[in-house]
């Protein structure tokens, strides 16, 4: 008789995929709404971004808990729980620097806030789509 022995596939809990897609469209709103301050010069965009931010590191913040634990959990700690770890440790390090651009005074944080928003969003949708599948 042959044994046939198979991994699980750990998938993430509803929680941390929650937490993990909340990332996303907090910081690509806060995307947005730099560009529609760079066009409109309207100090309320930026409010708007500073917030959105600030919510997603928050979601960020918990997700990247939640791979950390993955990471010390995990048998084998090479490859995709690494990569995932550290796309979104990027993703809140960058985000948290973002937040700092943001705090400055009106146009004073143009354009690095736009450039670290769209780099921040970017590494949010890689970190999101590695750790979803």
């Amino acid at each position: 008789m042959t044994t046939l022995s198979t991994y699980p596939v750990v998938r993430p809990g509803p929680l941390h995929g929650t937490l993990l897609a909340g990332t996303v469209p907090l910081f690509l709103g806060a995307l947005l709404s730099d560009i529609a301050y760079g066009q409109t010069y309207q100090i309320q965009w930026a409010n708007f971004a500073s917030w959105l931010i600030a919510g997603a590191l928050v979601f960020c913040g918990f997700a990247l808990l939640f791979a950390l634990v993955n990471l010390v959990r995990a048998e084998h700690k090479g490859g995709r729980p690494v990569a995932y770890f550290l796309l979104l440790l990027g993703t809140w390090v960058l985000g948290l620097v973002n937040a700092f651009q943001h705090a400055k005074d009106a146009y004073a944080m143009m354009p690095t806030g736009l450039v670290l928003s769209a780099i921040v969003t970017v590494l949010a949708i890689v970190a999101t789509w590695i750790g979803l599948t």
